[in-house]
């Protein structure tokens, strides 16, 4: 028989005897429970309590992106502290992890100086083993409070198809698990907002993938039953996202009392290689080979991700070229993926040259991506070289099904060698 998983648990649930190597190495799924309150958000709700400003910053994924549990969750605050000024950071960008997260964090997120961070990362870190999940989520932690000790974070979680048996079973899915060792070292809140969907799919109540039509009461299904999402991922804003609402809001509740306002203290690192030093760096510090242009402010692509990214940077001929050297343990680049990009050749130190496709199945359009070229190398000085290489991809055959009739309608818009770049994601210093 499946036990009942808890609602919320205030307070320390179990004390980390595991040392920094083994919290790493090891995960495993950890008994399911809706909030975990821990030391709670007394910094934020002090701030709303006595009508002042607050910043509410959300860091995370496509589903955090949606019209759905953000914003709702930011008019909750508003309506509940009617005397505070609530302000929203959107740090929200789909298809990115964790992994991205720690890069983007400063120009996103810490720049704004938000008093509540939310951290958004359960679904797309789902694929990524447990050690890497906390050098990111770890990094994240640790350069906010950095940045500003009185910022609290509080991590929630989200949830796919392929996550519901865990949950029925009360257990967290992997991702979350490892979520869950950092926010008991670090004492931080969480909240799991899929399991009541678990909960109404395993007792007939819910739908969790299906279409719906287009009238409804209440955006229900014929037969009463709520549909959670079009996909198996994206909830319905008015159906999915409001349960997610509901989860979130009273689990703030139990938040509310818990805890004294005060900065936190950044204990010593939970792990040893954590990325609390990932950083961007302007392209331009990298030796560039002519012809590298800086896209205007008017240019479609600015608009559109200049928000996300201080500059963007365009090659486009075979044999243009971008390097630099650093001293550190990873190096990559901060970029776009588009139906008109080809593929770099990269050469890290005297190794053979890699190719990288800047291109794949859903490139009928332009997106924020991240080209990883070095990670967990050795903490010396390296060299790098990315080069456009004349070659394009079979983009005709890389393209999913639904996609080709737009590549067979304007095949001019595939064709290119195009590589355009934000910045280099670096965790280490340049050097000349």
């Amino acid at each position: 028989m499946i036990r009942r998983a808890l609602y919320c648990v205030v307070g320390l649930v179990s004390v980390l005897t595991v040392d920094r190597l083994s919290a790493a190495d090891s995960n495993p799924l950890r008994d399911a429970v809706e909030c975990q309150v821990r030391d709670g958000l007394p910094n934020v709700f002090a701030k709303l309590r006595a009508g002042k400003k607050v910043r509410i910053a959300y860091l995370g994924g496509s589903i955090t992106a949606q019209p759905g549990w953000r914003p709702k969750t930011l008019v909750w605050f508003q309506k509940q502290f009617p005397k505070a000024k609530v302000e929203e950071i959107n740090a929200a960008i789909g298809g990115t992890g964790s992994n991205l997260g720690v890069f983007r964090l400063q120009h996103d997120v810490l720049q704004f100086k938000p008093d509540l961070l939310f951290v958004e990362f359960a679904v797309n870190d789902g694929g990524t083993a447990p050690a890497q999940i906390h050098r990111a989520m770890e990094g994240i932690v640790r350069q906010t409070w950095r940045a500003n000790p009185a910022t609290d974070i509080c991590y929630v979680y989200t949830l796919t198809q392929s996550m519901l048996k865990d949950l029925q079973s009360d257990k967290f899915p992997r991702a979350a698990s490892a979520m869950e060792v950092l926010a008991d070292y670090y004492r931080i809140p969480s909240i799991h907002m899929g399991m009541e969907v678990a909960k109404l799919e395993k007792s007939g109540e819910l739908v969790f993938k299906t279409t719906r039509p287009k009238t409804g009461k209440s955006g229900r299904l014929p037969d009463g039953r709520i549909p959670f999402s079009p996909d198996g991922v994206h909830p319905y804003p008015d159906t999915g996202h409001e349960i997610y609402l509901q989860v979130v809001a009273r689990s703030l509740r139990a938040m509310e009392a818990v805890g004294h306002p005060g900065p936190h203290s950044l204990r010593r690192p939970m792990v040893a290689d954590n990325w609390e030093n990932a950083k961007m760096i302007p392209l331009d510090q990298a030796r560039l080979s002519d012809g590298w242009v800086k896209l205007p402010a008017d240019n479609t692509l600015v608009r559109r991700f200049g928000k996300r990214m201080p500059a963007i940077w365009r090659a486009e001929r075979p044999g243009q070229t971008v390097s630099f050297r650093f001293k550190g343990s990873y190096a990559g680049f901060y970029d776009l993926l588009g139906p008109d990009c080809g593929q770099v050749a990269v050469q890290l130190d005297h190794g053979d040259p890699v190719i990288k496709r800047r291109f794949d199945g859903y490139c009928s359009y332009h997106r924020l991506s991240m080209l990883v070229i070095g990670s967990g190398l050795p903490d010396g000085v390296h060299s790098l070289t990315a080069t456009i290489d004349p070659q394009q991809p079979d983009k005709a055959k890389i393209l999913q099904t639904p996609r080709l009739s737009d590549f067979k309608q304007h095949p001019e818009k595939y064709d290119g060698t195009k590589w355009y770049v934000g910045a280099i994601m670096l965790i280490g210093e340049m050097v000349p």
